[in-house]
């Protein structure tokens, strides 16, 4: 994952900022306990989780969902995926193991949001359905250059607007002044919670001018992007402290998915939070297996 490498993790100031004001007050509409959280990586392929899989592993998948409880499945932006191939996965994975797709780059990349990717979408959805009960939430991602302008505002809208109220959804924007301009934040915020939308997360070394902290839903979905140092660790650690808080404050659903710059140590990652996250929620996730000699450089 390219988005957001930088040459000098060393250099960057990886504090969390400080929650937008309004996230406690949507938090603070769910009176139910955590109820749902999902640890995972975004591919299951032996090339991009180098070391993690046991010589011999044929099926990748069906190894990989027994060790994670989900994936952040990137495959369905490249590729439209028939009912059949989707049953396919879904047969290779426990029942509560859960997909969380992104969206097609041909609607939003390609076409922007603009008219002519409806019936795309419409052949995408009938396919992400077959995953049934398996299927987390859903998340389309837009172009770091796709700014709010007018009419990029409009298509947004339009978008949510039409897009079925029975799928969960979260959208991640990558310019900047969709969060740092006020006037144009704040009606972004208000058109998500007004259709139940969740406001990604992204937290990556080069992009910190993005990290506005502002949920609009009782659901955190966050993509941490690892800068491959060792400082992806202590930035792991602060995750754990805000989502103690946002449990505190009525936080209903986690999605927490890490990448690397190099996906060579998203699985030693993910093992480090996890175990952190259940010691500090009280939780009980698996812990993953590692190789052999896999915790060398870990903190537990």
């Amino acid at each position: 994952m390219k988005f957001g490498k930088v040459d000098n993790p060393q250099d960057i100031d990886f504090t969390l900022p400080k929650d937008h004001p309004d996230t406690a007050k949507v938090l603070a509409t769910n009176k139910e306990p955590l109820q749902n959280i999902s640890v995972g990586c975004a591919k299951w392929n032996k090339q991009d989780l180098k070391g993690f899989y046991p010589r011999g592993t044929k099926d990748e998948l069906g190894y990989y969902s027994n060790e994670f409880n989900s994936i952040e499945l990137n495959a369905t932006f490249y590729n439209l995926y028939s009912e059949d191939q989707i049953l396919t996965w879904k047969e290779k994975t426990p029942n509560d193991f859960k997909f969380f797709p992104k969206l097609p780059r041909y609607i939003s990349h390609i076409k922007r949001l603009s008219d002519g990717y409806q019936g795309y979408l419409e052949d995408y959805l009938l396919g992400i359905q077959a995953f049934g009960e398996q299927l987390g939430m859903l998340f389309l991602q837009l172009h770091d250059n796709f700014g709010p302008k007018a009419e990029n505002f409009n298509r947004l809208k339009a978008f949510v607007d039409q897009f079925p109220e029975d799928l969960p959804l979260a959208i991640e924007l990558r310019h900047t002044d969709w969060f740092n301009q006020n006037d144009i934040s704040e009606e972004l915020y208000a058109l998500f919670e007004d259709h139940a939308i969740t406001n990604m997360l992204v937290d990556s070394a080069g992009r910190r001018d993005i990290m506005h902290m502002r949920l609009t839903t009782t659901s955190a979905f966050v993509r941490y992007v690892g800068a491959n140092h060792e400082s992806d660790y202590s930035r792991l650690d602060d995750w754990i402290e805000r989502i103690k808080l946002w449990k505190k404050q009525g936080l209903k659903n986690l999605y927490f998915f890490i990448h690397q710059n190099l996906e060579k140590e998203s699985p030693l990652l993910a093992s480090y939070f996890i175990k952190k996250l259940n010691d500090a929620a009280g939780t009980n996730i698996k812990i993953p297996s590692l190789p052999e000699g896999g915790q060398v450089g870990l903190k537990f």
